[in-house]
């Protein structure tokens, strides 16, 4: 019989961790927490979207300062990474229901607080910096622990992963597209101040939604118990051990964190210098976000229909492909605006197929009790190179050249998509079912257990502990 040692490394090798059944067949279907979890994401992610627009416009306005202005963003972002990095055991051992309604709560006093000090005289830029960083550091942990309501709350209504991942996919991408009009119309109609007003009510709207809709996630079923470790260093390192040994969560989140550095490098320097050299013009900046926005939008909610009877590994990298690769090529061989759109169009129908594959393996391979402090980090890892795609992409076209830069970039993407998925551990990709008959508990004739699964990580994990 095979040890169980042996059994999780097998499973870590080939990516693959067995989901839970539908423990919800014969009971009534239940929409609140996924509702719940929906809105309140809609809600934080909208705020967090309008206060992009509105505090650098507050500032600049204010002070006049274009350096005082980038400061904000990274006392800001810089907080919001270093925390959700560090927060996941803390979501774990305290719960995500806490973490997220009391991060939304701090973001909304510290957010409220900026206006009310300016409309008072006491609003100083080094306190301002302080409110900033109380922001970012609460809102990090916060956005991180909502993505752990998403497995739970589509087994109480009873639909696929996939339509509850793809669901939140288009929340997600509706918040960063509608968020920032909303934020200029605002700011343009009655003055910065009111959207910092509009930016707290959505945060305590998020955090009264939780509050109100949502209850803790607890293990399936059919997982193997993890030994907690004790220690909140213990804890971490648990999490980073798992995402060490599941070779295919590790692959994809190495694959995203390139992917975002070239995605940077090509929205912050790449696009404005393309549209300034071919003369179409600032709006054209715009039009490039909303045409491949809007499509991305659509194709996450017609995912979320359909994503759970399509081949996962074929659909993530095809829709991958589309969504990265051709912008570059059609931009550097010189197409024509028009052309550019249209390739962008059918570039987001791609990406919005995304990011629900992605969501659903991810929830898939990480055990309950450590979705917090593995998701969190991997997180963290992904976004661990956009601070320098600006650097990356201002570099190539000092180098190479607009055109020559965006060929380099666009051949970096194909290869960052492609190289990980030559991989063995990419078929455990595919949606997986357990199929075991008896009840937990019995043993079946092959000597395994019925009901239950071993995890990619577990033996790293025990080890930690």
């Amino acid at each position: 019989m095979t040890s169980r040692h042996a059994t999780a490394q097998q499973t870590t090798d080939s990516g693959t961790c067995t989901p839970s059944p539908d423990a919800s067949a014969g009971e009534p279907r239940v929409l609140r927490a996924l509702v719940g979890m929906l809105s309140a994401n809609a809600a934080a992610l909208s705020a967090n979207r309008v206060l992009s627009i509105a505090l650098p416009w507050f500032v600049l306005t204010t002070t006049g300062s274009v350096g005082k202005t980038g400061l904000v963003a990274f006392c800001q972002i810089v907080p919001y990474v270093i925390a959700q990095a560090l927060a996941g055991p803390v979501i774990d051992r305290v719960g995500p229901k806490r973490i997220s309604v009391a991060g939304d709560l701090a973001s909304t006093v510290a957010t409220a607080t900026a206006p009310l000090l300016y409309l008072t005289g006491h609003l100083s830029f080094g306190l301002l910096l302080g409110l900033l960083v109380v922001v970012g550091a609460a809102d990090g942990p916060a956005n991180g622990a909502k993505g752990l309501f998403l497995p739970a709350a589509t087994r109480a209504a009873r639909v696929p992963l996939e339509r509850g991942t793809g669901l939140s996919a288009a929340v997600e991408r509706t918040a960063t597209t509608i968020g920032p009009a909303i934020a200029g119309v605002v700011v343009a109609s009655f003055g910065s101040l009111y959207a910092l007003w509009i930016t707290a009510c959505l945060f305590g709207v998020s955090a009264l939604v939780i509050s109100t809709t949502l209850s803790d996630p607890v293990p399936e079923p059919h997982e193997t118990p993890i030994e907690e470790a004790e220690g909140y260093l213990s804890r971490l390192r648990q999490g980073a051990e798992f995402l060490r040994e599941a070779k295919l969560l590790r692959s994809i989140v190495c694959m995203l964190a390139a992917t975002n550095l070239l995605d940077q490098a090509f929205m912050s320097v790449l696009l404005p210098v393309w549209v300034k050299e071919t003369g179409n013009g600032a709006e054209a900046v715009g039009l490039v976000v909303s045409v491949f926005a809007a499509t991305s939008i659509l194709a996450a909610l017609v995912a979320a229909g359909v994503a759970e009877r399509l081949p996962r590994r074929a659909v993530y990298l095809i829709g991958f492909t589309l969504g990265g690769v051709p912008r570059f090529v059609a931009m550097a061989a010189g197409a024509p605006l028009w052309l550019v759109l249209a390739v962008l169009a059918v570039g987001g129908l791609g990406s919005g197929f995304v990011n629900p594959i992605v969501g659903a393996v991810t929830y898939e391979l990480i055990p309950t009790p450590l979705l917090g402090r593995v998701k969190t980090l991997a997180q963290a890892v992904t976004w661990a190179g956009i601070p320098f795609g600006g650097l990356l992409g201002a570099g190539l076209v000092t180098v190479a050249g607009t055109s020559g830069a965006l060929w380099i970039v666009g051949g970096l993407y194909l290869v960052a998509i492609g190289v990980p998925a030559l991989n063995r551990e990419w078929a455990g990709m595919r949606k997986r079912a357990v199929s075991d008959a008896g009840p937990a508990g019995t043993v079946r004739g092959d000597g395994r257990v019925a009901g239950t699964a071993s995890v990619p990580g577990e033996a790293a994990v025990k080890a930690a502990a």
